[in-house]
């Protein structure tokens, strides 16, 4: 990118300040999707506020209610023992992410402000009402996460808004994280599923990727299956888990593309959501 501007700030005030004294600017943190479209010709931005070395953005902080991850942070660094233990599923989507360099440089906040339908982080945030804080020149803000995505890398964000930290509600019970891809490793997913069992809700939360422009939350799955549970047992009929995958794929408004088509996205959901209901109430980790 010829004669682009470069701003590398240290902190997170310094960065809006940076991308509000210039116009067209483009937050840079990872850069795993920006630069592709880089390479690809399909950006050309006057001017970059690189982010790695604003330190506040990599500050991660659980309390017994919440789970506070700076927007810096890395899907490697999701896989910390104490954020493994706090959000299990937000850890295993963070293992299906490319490859270990690829990990090592992509972020959570990088994924939330893409806004990509397939993001893998996106559905399990989606689940649990995680909350965006945002901040842009001389204001901050918290927003749901279904409110920041609008649309198929779409966001409420202003152009001068930066995203600096995730707020993700602890809740008690198992939960679960699957993803169907081409393959093994290395896939963006063809549809993706977060489950969880909120026990002291005696709730279910579930949201899926890659089936609508943004996380399909399935609440007619949801709560037909929290009234089918056993809370006590965290028990289910077979036929209700079943139940559940249905009415979760008919939530879903998947589309065809080089991937898959709509048919298999739309069964897929209905296997994963089954599966990772069932994984669930089995406490598998």
């Amino acid at each position: 990118m010829p004669d682009v501007r470069v701003a590398l700030p240290t902190t997170v005030d310094g960065a809006v300040d940076a991308m509000a004294g210039m116009p067209g600017a483009q937050f840079l943190a990872g850069g795993t999707d920006f630069c592709v479209e880089v390479s690809f010709g399909l950006r050309r931005p006057p001017a970059v506020v690189c982010l790695r070395r604003v330190a506040e953005l990599r500050r991660t902080e659980i309390t017994p209610t919440e789970v506070v991850i700076g927007a810096g942070a890395t899907y490697s660094d999701m896989g910390a023992r104490d954020l493994v233990a706090a959000l299990p599923a937000l850890a295993a989507a963070a293992r299906t992410v490319g490859s270990p360099q690829i990990r090592n440089a992509g972020t959570i906040g990088g994924n939330v402000a893409t806004a990509s339908p397939a993001g893998d982080t996106l559905p399990l945030l989606a689940a649990l009402d995680a909350r965006v804080v945002v901040r842009g020149p001389g204001t901050e803000r918290e927003l749901g996460i279904s409110s920041l995505l609008v649309g198929v890398k779409r966001t409420a964000l202003e152009p001068t808004q930066l995203v600096v930290a995730l707020r993700v509600p602890r809740v008690e019970g198992p939960q679960q994280f699957l993803k169907v891809g081409t393959r093994n490793a290395m896939v963006i997913a063809i549809a993706s599923a977060a489950v969880v069992l909120d026990r002291g809700a005696r709730r279910v939360r579930a949201a899926f990727g890659s089936v609508g422009p943004v996380p399909v939350r399935p609440r007619r799955a949801e709560d037909e299956l929290s009234d089918a549970i056993d809370w006590g047992r965290l028990s289910a009929s077979e036929a209700a888990v079943a139940r559940f995958g249905e009415l979760a794929a008919e939530d879903c408004s998947p589309i065809s593309d080089h991937r898959g088509t709509a048919a298999y996205r739309s069964r897929a959901v209905a296997v994963v959501a089954s599966r990772g209901l069932r994984r669930c109430l089995e406490h598998v980790a």
